[in-house]
């Protein structure tokens, strides 16, 4: 079996974004523009923490693929490659969880 990455996630939403929004979901949210994908991530966000609160296992697998992929067209929309969300993760593991949190602060 072969190993699925946000990266290979991120490269198929791209493809897909250039689709006619008659032919492909990811183009028809491109289309739409950023507050119509930004709207969907927030229910698709809400629907995996309500699988989690529940403790309903399957659901929440399946909401959090939803997410996922929801946030890679967000992205996409904003011209934000995966690497530069990973590159922030990366600094932010440089420090504890909570010496990060407090920085923020400042913002």
């Amino acid at each position: 079996m072969t190993s699925f990455s946000l990266t290979d996630l991120e490269a198929i939403v791209a493809e897909r974004a250039k689709a006619s929004p008659d032919e492909s979901w990811t183009a028809k949210l491109v289309a739409g523009g950023q507050p119509k994908a930004a709207k969907k991530l927030g229910e698709e966000a809400i629907e995996a923490v309500m699988a989690a609160v529940t403790q309903d296992r399957d659901n929440l697998v399946y909401e959090s693929a939803d997410l996922l992929y929801h946030l890679m067209v967000v992205l996409n929309i904003a011209d934000i490659p995966l690497q530069t969300v990973m590159q922030e993760l990366e600094r932010r593991t440089s420090q504890t969880g909570l010496s990060e949190k407090a920085s923020r602060r400042d913002r």
